[in-house]
């Protein structure tokens, strides 16, 4: 008899590419037609791959499977997930390795310039991402078109879902098989600004999701759960390190959020993880170039200060 599997923790579907980085003193086009700046870079980034690194960094057994190109851009990130041990397994992507260049300012701030390049009708085959949904305590489907189809058979199977709408206008309807087929449903406030309550019920009225969070930077984020009326506030926590880049903080907002979730803690607890993780990632330049432990994660908590004073 072949014995059965271990479980995995958590499987992150679909959402691993190259972040090329520009540090800028503002988020403008300067005059001219040129201008200095310091060394750009590339780093393995998107947010499939910062939910996975977060996760496999807090202890949680992780899987990860998405399409990946045959170039420079996938050889770097095959090295990276080699070096940390997460266990990645992926299909030839035909257009190559998602890439996005990003500009970020003095004060931490980007804006994104983001080439999926996959093909519209690209999807994941059931019979690749099916054994890896079996095997998962809890399922991530980052919001990538070729991952959409992953919903149904996780359901089907009782696994809990959780996705990142990121910064959806709320009115998109090529988001509405993420934003009302997840359990757990994260998005940036970014957009929707203050209609973010509003944008909230929905997903919660329309979807079958169980818990809505809006993270909105350093006004912190609005938490809403099913059967309330309207999404709670709370603060953000001020940051131990000097804020230098965001580029995936709300990837880690959001694994640490769930990491307390699966272990049994409170809203408020959950919350505060996954703000102190958030606070980190803006600490160091580059994607995910740092992902907090659980130990070190445990004392950032208890070290906590929030940035105003709303009662959590």
């Amino acid at each position: 008899m072949t014995a059965e599997l271990p479980p995995y923790d958590v499987l992150v579907v679909g959402g691993t590419g190259i972040d090329t980085i520009v540090r800028i003193d503002e988020l403008a086009i300067p005059g001219g037609d040129s201008t200095l700046v310091p060394p750009i870079r590339d780093y393995v980034a998107h947010t499939g791959n910062g939910v996975a690194l977060g996760f496999h960094a807090l202890g949680l057994t992780t899987k990860f499977i998405d399409f990946l190109g045959d170039d420079a851009q996938g050889r770097m990130i095959l090295d990276r997930y080699a070096a940390t041990g997460l266990d990645f397994s992926h299909l030839p992507a035909p257009n190559g390795t998602p890439r996005s260049v990003n500009l970020v300012d003095r004060e931490g701030r980007r804006f994104s310039f983001y080439d999926g390049r996959h093909p519209e009708d690209l999807r994941l085959p059931r019979d690749f991402y099916l054994p890896y949904v079996a095997r998962a305590r809890h399922v991530h489907v980052s919001r990538s078109a070729h991952a959409r189809e992953v919903f149904t058979d996780a359901v089907r199977l009782g696994r809990t879902v959780s996705t990142d709408l990121h910064a959806w206008d709320g009115e998109d309807a090529s988001a509405h098989p993420w934003a009302y087929g997840a359990d757990l449903v994260f998005l940036s406030a970014a957009k929707v600004g203050e209609g973010v309550p509003a944008v909230m019920r929905r997903i919660v009225e329309r979807g079958r999701a169980e818990l809505v969070v809006a993270t909105d930077g350093a006004a912190g984020c609005h938490v809403l759960r099913r059967g309330e009326e309207s999404p709670r506030r709370y603060p953000a926590v001020v940051p131990e390190r000097p804020v230098v880049d965001s580029n995936g903080a709300g990837d880690a907002f959001l694994t640490a959020f769930l990491h307390a979730r699966f272990g049994g803690a409170d809203l408020e607890a959950c919350v505060v993880a996954g703000s102190v993780s958030g606070a980190y990632a803006c600490g160091s330049p580059g994607t995910h170039e740092e992902t907090i432990s659980a130990e070190a994660l445990a004392a950032a908590v208890s070290r906590a200060r929030f940035a105003d004073d709303v009662p959590v």
